[in-house]
Formats: C-alpha cells, structure tokens, sequence
C-alpha cells in the first residue's frame, strides 16, 4: 500500500523538518480534493482531480492509491467517467493515509 522506500528516499533528500511539511501540504491538499469528490464530484474535473493525485501521492509513496488514480485518470481521458470507482479510491486513500500517519507518527 505505502511504498516505504519512497517515503524514505523523500526523507533522506529534503530531511526531517521539511519532510514534516511536505506532508502536512500533501494531506492538506489531497484532503481538500477527497472531500470534494465525496461532497460534489464533478466527472467534469475527474482528470484533472485524479492526475493532481496520482502525482502528489507517487511522490508521498502512496503506491496503491496512485494506481488506482492513474487508472481513474485514464478512464475519465477516455470519457468513460462512470467506470472511474470513488468509493474504492477514497477507500484505499483513507486506508493508506491512515497507514502512512500510523507509521511516520509512531
């Protein structure tokens, strides 16, 4: 779920301090965007929405959830918005956010 020699890497290459707001920014952002695709998702934004996710949380190393973006992206540049599924995207977000904190904050 959490590529954990990414976070790592990250880690190792804008150290600890900055690291801890690289993440506070990401949760943040991405937050905000989770929210709205569970409040009011516009299949007219789900490309642009799910490649800002895909790549904000490849960087982060949160490998599942960025599959399931770039597949979601993928369909919704395809048109075929209906087959992008937001309940297993949020799911799998909340999932390895809930991993990710679990982790770095222990």
């Amino acid at each position: 779920m959490i590529d954990w020699d990414r976070v790592n890497e990250l880690k190792a290459e804008v150290g600890t301090e900055d690291f801890r707001e690289v993440v506070t920014l990401f949760l943040e952002e991405v937050d905000e965007v989770i929210d709205r695709l569970k409040s009011r998702p516009d299949s007219t934004r789900f490309e642009q929405d799910l490649h800002f996710l895909k790549s904000s949380s490849l960087n982060l190393g949160f490998a599942t959830f960025s599959g399931l973006c770039r597949d979601g992206e993928r369909a919704a540049r395809e048109g075929q918005t209906a087959a992008v599924d937001l309940p297993e995207l949020i799911a799998a977000y909340l999932s390895s956010r809930s991993e990710f904190l679990a982790r770095v904050n222990g």
